[in-house]
């Protein structure tokens, strides 16, 4: 009995091990050295790149319908507002991400940092459900597409049996080949290697984007030629208060979701100290600024009581006797489905093959292609699971578990920042400088990179600080932060206190 007892908390044990910060990164490393088991992806990522992901992902065609939804039924001509407080909120989560992934910069994203700063078991559990968040994300993206393009052929009923879906008497909902095609041909897109992955996409999202500007410039026009009537409404610009407001960007949080995918390439990043924060921090920033510009524009141009809740774009321009603008919007919502497609299939793959380097799934999946420096086995499996899921399955019933698994994701994400910033440096195994070194004391000070002043005696020769003026320099630099942060929340106090004293 003393011995299965043992066995039992020894089992225990291992569910609550963590695995040193930089062991992924030595055996990329090692495995590169050696060029024998193949486990080291490319180096061939930089911020333009990094940015075409991060854009790709994150602005989806639910940026078409949402603005219609949202201020119709929540914030009113006060959409912009909501959509400013979803992007400093998403800019927090960006933030965290972007810190952890210059400290362990390695595939896995939220699953890679849980495993470091929390346990084995908690690993395991964020790493299952991002595969299920991308899966029956891309899945319901693909799905979509259809749709769409059947408005350029005339009606659902004209489009070609591969773009349509079908309806199967012995099946509950419709297959969608032209859904599964699409997802089998992301996948292979995927198989070429990450930078011709990050070129197309970029394409995609460059056209996207221009179709973008082109309803805030049309618009825009519009607006000022009809004198902006959505903005002449009854109720003011806060028709439904301040609640209504903070209840809008609670529901547009999730139009900036995708940044993670970002997160999820640390690992084929040139410099990810440099740019994986700069990737996040500019997606974030054009993400924002174009969704607060067609807010203000659509919410301009047609009273917010008026707007049509599916099509809220399309159908302002119309209302103005633009009937082409119809095609140029839809042209938009395709290309923002397909390269979200793209930013859904492309992390699967690395969280796959960052379980596997662990041992939490058969070792065959962390094999990287020589060539292409991919995932290639991994990629293939992820890509025909969508791609069945697609075909098959009606996915907006499933479509739930995405927000579960992305809140799990964060939350996870958030508390491995307190473990990093807090944890006594004897239990957080940091990556870096040498444990004897003052870089290295000053990091287990406050858990970050401080910069260290270089100091002078009267002959001019430059001596190294002693271990008290790096402590002393550590507190001075936190002091700095906190009265940072005290500033910043007297001005977010002062600007809910100058919102709420507006007539409403």
């Amino acid at each position: 009995m003393e011995q299965g007892r043992r066995l039992s908390w020894s089992d225990l044990q291992c569910l609550a091990r963590r695995k040193p910060a930089s062991s992924t990164v030595r055996a990329g490393a090692g495995a590169a050295a050696v060029g024998g088991n193949g486990r080291s992806l490319a180096k061939a990522l930089s911020v333009p790149h990094l940015m075409a992901i991060g854009v790709g992902s994150t602005i989806g065609a639910g940026i078409y319908v949402l603005v219609g939804t949202v201020a119709r039924e929540h914030a009113g001509p006060a959409l912009t507002i909501s959509f400013l407080i979803a992007g400093i909120a998403a800019a927090l989560s960006a933030l965290c991400y972007a810190e952890l992934a210059c400290r362990f910069p390695s595939a896995g994203s939220a699953y890679h940092y849980s495993y470091i700063c929390i346990g084995e078991s908690v690993a395991w559990l964020i790493g299952w459900a991002l595969i299920l968040e991308y899966t029956i994300g891309g899945s319901s993206v693909a799905r979509g597409i259809s749709p769409n393009l059947a408005l350029f052929f005339g009606g659902e009923d004209k489009l070609p049996f591969f773009l349509a879906q079908i309806h199967v008497k012995w099946l509950d909902t419709a297959v969608d080949p032209c859904a599964a095609i699409l997802v089998l041909i992301v996948t292979a897109l995927l198989c070429l290697g990450i930078k011709e992955s990050s070129v197309v996409e970029g394409v995609i999202t460059i056209a996207n984007v221009a179709i973008m500007l082109f309803v805030i410039c049309a618009g825009g026009w519009l607006g000022f030629q009809n004198g902006w009537p959505g903005y002449n409404v009854p109720k003011g610009y806060f028709p439904n208060g301040a609640s209504g407001v903070f209840s809008g960007s609670a529901t547009l949080f999730f139009a900036y979701i995708g940044f993670d995918a970002v997160a999820s390439t640390a690992e084929e990043v040139k410099n990810p100290q440099r740019d994986l924060p700069w990737g996040m921090c500019l997606t974030l920033s054009l993400c924002c600024f174009l969704y607060m510009m067609v807010s203000v524009v659509i919410v301009g141009l047609v009273p917010y009581y008026a707007m049509d809740p599916d099509t809220p774009i399309s159908s302002a321009f119309a209302q103005y006797g633009m009937q082409w603008a119809v095609y140029v919007i839809s042209s938009g919502a395709v290309l923002a489905l397909i390269a979200s497609l793209i930013g859904a299939i492309l992390p699967q793959p690395r969280i796959v093959m960052a379980m596997a380097r662990d041992g939490l799934l058969p070792p065959i999946f962390s094999a990287v292609d020589q060539r292409t420096q991919v995932p290639t086995l991994s990629t293939i499996l992820t890509g025909i699971c969508a791609a069945i899921l697609a075909f098959f399955m009606d996915v907006s019933e499933l479509a739930g578990m995405v927000s579960v698994g992305t809140l799990l994701a964060f939350t996870m994400v958030a508390i491995s920042i307190l473990i990093v910033r807090y944890a006594p440096p004897s239990e957080m195994p940091m990556e870096g400088a040498d444990p004897g070194s003052l870089e290295s004391l000053a990091s287990h000070t406050d858990h970050s990179e401080p910069v260290v002043e270089i100091l002078e005696d009267p002959f001019g020769n430059v001596k190294a600080p002693t271990a008290s003026e790096v402590a002393n320099m550590v507190r001075r630099q936190k002091a700095k932060r906190c009265i940072v942060l005290v500033c910043f929340g007297v001005i977010i106090f002062a600007s809910a206190v100058s919102f709420s004293s507006l007539p409403l």
